[in-house]
């Protein structure tokens, strides 16, 4: 595997990747290490880290296609995760990929305890491969972003006042940790973060939204307290949960949008 970052096949593509690392608050919540802050003196290691994992995967699947289940400790897949440094690299900088790997990780983990075929558990490695190396990609891509000073350093919380429209694209990063904390298996952190998100983010913007369209404060709020909650309770699948987050961003975005022209408005006015 090449380990340079092969980049995305369109400009557009590209511009949508740089455009999530400056639009997501960087936020953490729990100890992560100051390399994060320091992410291109880390990318050799980052890679080393990716290409161990991929080969413990491998010779995991391998000793389980030899001698079956009994010879494998699929705990181990989750071990071997959150000992490496670039578990909280990609964490802290594009969480939708963090999400995509823990998803992989527990496709293998899953189809090896339910004794699936070796054939069904090697598509299973290949998309947490793709997942890992996608990851790299995007902590090359922040590590630039980082040197010219276009990433803030990573801190605990939140300490700044934001704007409502700021603080839209913070719910939005919220939404992104419940599809990560999901795809963990971390239910109950993944449904707190929804319900602290509804109640001290999107609470706040609620008036000025009523304001500009009561329809969709209406629909976000079922989305927040219903449709989302039952969707990580029901035991649906992580790429079930993360259709409905990406149905509420683009609502929330329709929600940035009107935030910012009355904004613009009260400004005109004072």
């Amino acid at each position: 595997m090449n380990l340079l970052f092969k980049p995305a096949k369109t400009l557009g593509a590209s511009l949508l990747l740089a455009s999530a690392f400056m639009a997501q608050p960087v936020l953490a919540n729990g100890p992560i290490g100051e390399h994060v802050n320091h992410l291109q003196a880390n990318l050799k290691s980052y890679a080393e880290e990716v290409e161990w994992m991929v080969g413990k995967v491998d010779t995991m699947v391998s000793d389980y296609d030899k001698k079956g289940a009994k010879a494998v400790k699929t705990d181990d897949l989750i071990e071997y995760w959150e000992s490496v440094k670039f578990h909280s690299a990609i964490e802290t900088n594009y969480v939708p990929v963090y999400a995509s790997i823990w998803q992989g990780i527990y496709g293998v983990k899953m189809a090896i305890e339910n004794g699936k075929p070796a054939a069904e558990v090697r598509k299973e490695q290949e998309a947490m491969n793709i997942a890992l190396w996608q990851g790299l990609g995007a902590v090359k891509l922040a590590a630039k972003f980082q040197q010219k000073g276009l990433l803030e350093s990573v801190k605990a919380t939140a300490t700044e006042e934001m704007t409502q429209s700021a603080t839209i694209d913070e719910i939005k990063h919220k939404l992104d940790r419940v599809v990560a904390k999901f795809a963990e298996r971390l239910q109950d952190e993944a449904t707190d973060i929804v319900h602290d998100t509804y109640l001290h983010l999107f609470e706040g913007v609620e008036g000025t939204l009523i304001e500009q369209d009561a329809n969709l404060v209406e629909v976000l709020e079922k989305d927040f307290n219903v449709t989302l909650p039952q969707a990580i309770k029901n035991g649906k699948s992580v790429d079930d949960v993360r259709n409905v987050v990406s149905g509420m961003q683009t609502k929330l975005d329709r929600a940035k949008t009107l935030i910012e022209k009355a904004e613009k408005s009260r400004k005109d006015v004072f």
